[in-house]
């Protein structure tokens, strides 16, 4: 029990007595790895995330001056019949 409160406490505090074996080492350096993929995908669905709500926000905004979808329906019918004529 001694021996993995030493190994723990020397764990928190960044000093280690021995140097890790090349196995631990390996895993280790595939486990910061992937903590780095993760957090890459994670800031990317974070802007996703803002991106969707920000066009939610306008959505909602542009819904509340009584514009919708249907504007634009119009709008893109009308351009087209100008560019039959």
């Amino acid at each position: 029990m001694k021996e993995w409160q030493q190994a723990a406490a020397g764990a928190l505090s960044g000093a280690s007595s021995e140097p890790l074996p090349a196995k631990e080492r390996k895993r280790l350096a595939a486990a910061e790895k992937r903590v780095k993929e993760l957090e890459r995908e994670l800031h990317r669905k974070e802007k996703a995330l803002a991106e969707t709500a920000a066009l939610l926000v306008l959505e909602k905004k542009l819904q509340a001056i009584g514009w919708d979808e249907r504007h634009l329906d119009d709008e893109d019918d009308a351009a087209d019949e100008k560019r039959e004529k």
